[in-house]
């Protein structure tokens, strides 16, 4: 799972067939092992189980069935369309400015609408903000736990954080918290909290 709670499948799994004993019910009280082996070696899942109850043949039927349809999906791209010229921006604090251990964050939107989180309407979406991050998140998901939602439509948020230096970032996201397409990403500015 990442930290998103999401199951995630490489997509080079390979999926091994159940032992015949098991499809069949026969080896009463053997156990088998079943594996389930991702081609770079990285990882092997092993499982074992005790048969022919039907309940540990329909639960393994039933868990590579699950596995089998789970790998052969590919991930699809949930972004909407933003307005042409569209900005996030960060109102205050300012670039540069030395901040409280709380403070204030004010957003800024340009060119599209807030709406909170669901709300499935043309060029709108909702604020998140990236604090210390160093990459975008990816394009065409959800936004995961690494940032703060405000799905609320929350347009300023009070925020506590550790003496030093950070950067916020805000980016917008759709009303199933995906980034829109290209991008309404703020620059991204660096503060000193004292």
């Amino acid at each position: 799972m990442n930290e998103g709670g999401n199951i995630v499948v490489p997509d080079n799994l390979q999926i091994r067939p159940l032992p015949s004993a098991i499809r069949s019910g026969s080896g009463s009280g053997r156990r088998h092992r079943n594996a389930v082996k991702l081609n770079s070696g990285e990882a092997n899942l092993m499982k074992y189980f005790k048969v022919p109850t039907l309940f540990s043949i329909f639960g393994a039927a039933l868990f590579m069935g699950m596995l089998a349809v789970v790998s052969t999906t590919t991930a699809q791209d949930l972004s909407t369309p933003s307005a042409e010229g569209s900005e996030a921006y960060i109102v205050s604090p300012k670039d540069g400015d030395t901040v409280g251990k709380t403070f204030t964050v004010v957003f800024g939107l340009k060119g599209m609408g807030v709406a909170p989180a669901g709300t499935e309407k043309e060029h709108t979406g909702h604020h998140h903000l990236m604090i210390d991050m160093t990459e975008l998140p990816a394009e065409g998901l959800p936004l995961g736990t690494d940032v703060k939602h405000f799905g609320k439509g929350q347009t300023e948020t009070e925020l506590t954080l550790e003496p030093g230096t950070h950067t916020l970032q805000l980016i917008l996201g759709n009303h199933l918290h995906v980034p829109h397409t290209p991008p309404v990403v703020s620059e991204k500015i660096t503060i000193t909290v004292e």
